[in-house]
């Protein structure tokens, strides 16, 4: 178990870096995850919490841009989240 767990948070840890590259907040994220990978918001959150412990500075400073930037669409957000996913699906194939 050890191994597939690891592996299987290794991809929920890439999954939210790409949420990040879309500017999503952490609930939009978790929403994403959990519509598009099946993941459950609890394992978003607490990667999520275990990458803030880890970069404060860095999500600090995320939450501060996030703000101030303009938000994209619905429709383009699902559009990039569904590019993301089989991206994700062609690179972690075993």
């Amino acid at each position: 178990m050890g191994d597939s767990s690891a592996s299987y948070i290794h991809m929920v840890h890439h999954l939210i870096e790409e949420c990040l590259v879309f500017k999503m907040s952490k609930e939009e994220c978790m929403e994403a995850l959990l519509k598009h990978a099946n993941i459950k918001p609890v394992i978003t959150s607490t990667v999520w919490k275990e990458l803030e412990k880890v970069n404060k500075e860095f999500f600090e400073d995320y939450e501060k841009r996030r703000e101030l930037g303009k938000e994209i669409t619905g429709a383009e957000k699902e559009q990039r989240i569904q590019k993301m996913l089989s991206d994700s699906s062609n690179t972690n194939t075993p």
